[in-house]
């Protein structure tokens, strides 16, 4: 039953989203990040009918629907956001699956504890965004990942020391990365590369990333918005795409 507009938009506004994202014509989440934005990154296609697709680390789901929308029969994962351990919840996530009718089906499950069983199989296409940088063992992570991975991974995350080529990663042990004690890790190129390989993936290509006169004109623009963070640092740590095809 489709849920009355302005009961969907009473309902959104008691919600803390992370993800901004259309739940009806005139109901619009008021998210603290638009994922339409960068999307494109992701180097997907418009279709995805008759494939399969894991979201790992779903939270409010925008992908994951996105993904459904596109065709694809969908399985959308999380633990820490669904399970309040920040200051998100599975609440979100749930308002727009019944106010977008949609059909994605929902398993509370640490990604850690990632497996065929676990989840049903393993899928076509596996998205894995903004979710490595977040865990202590990264490698770990990718092995499970690896697992119920059938043809492609879609890896957005955290890539730190990028004028270093040697496989190496920054550490953050407190709130050095945006000040979130949950950030850990920031490899570099090499270092995502490798580890994904050591994992079991082949192939592995950069799909997206931001060149480094770009890189410093985003930090102009922190900076204006009184962010403190280094020059130094905002040339060397920036968001990564990745792709990784199984072998």
């Amino acid at each position: 039953m489709a849920i009355d507009p302005d009961e969907l938009r009473r309902r959104a506004q008691e919600i803390s989203w992370f993800h901004t994202m259309d739940l009806a014509p005139g109901v619009r989440t008021a998210g603290v990040y638009d994922p339409a934005r960068t999307l494109p990154r992701l180097a997907l296609p418009a279709r995805l009918d008759g494939r399969t697709v894991l979201d790992v680390g779903a939270w409010d789901g925008f992908y994951s629907f996105e993904m459904e929308r596109r065709g694809a029969d969908v399985v959308a994962t999380d633990h820490y956001s669904w399970g309040g351990g920040g200051w998100g919840s599975r609440a979100g996530f749930d308002l727009a699956h019944a106010a977008l009718a949609s059909r994605v089906r929902a398993v509370r499950i640490d990604p850690m504890d990632l497996s065929p069983d676990a989840v049903g199989g393993v899928f076509d296409v596996v998205l894995l965004l903004g979710v490595l940088y977040h865990v202590r063992e990264p490698l770990r992570l990718l092995e499970r990942v690896r697992s119920v991975t059938g043809e492609l991974l879609v890896l957005e995350t955290e890539v730190g020391m990028l004028l270093t080529r040697r496989a190496a990663a920054e550490f953050f042990p407190g709130t050095e990365l945006n000040d979130d004690p949950t950030n850990w890790w920031a490899p570099n190129v090499a270092a995502v590369a490798g580890m994904l390989r050591a994992a079991g993936y082949g192939d592995v290509d950069v799909v997206w990333r931001r060149s480094l006169p770009l890189r410093a004109a985003k930090w102009v623009a922190r900076r204006r918005r009184r962010d403190r963070i280094s020059l130094l640092h905002a040339l060397t740590t920036d968001r990564f795409v990745f792709h990784a095809r199984a072998r």
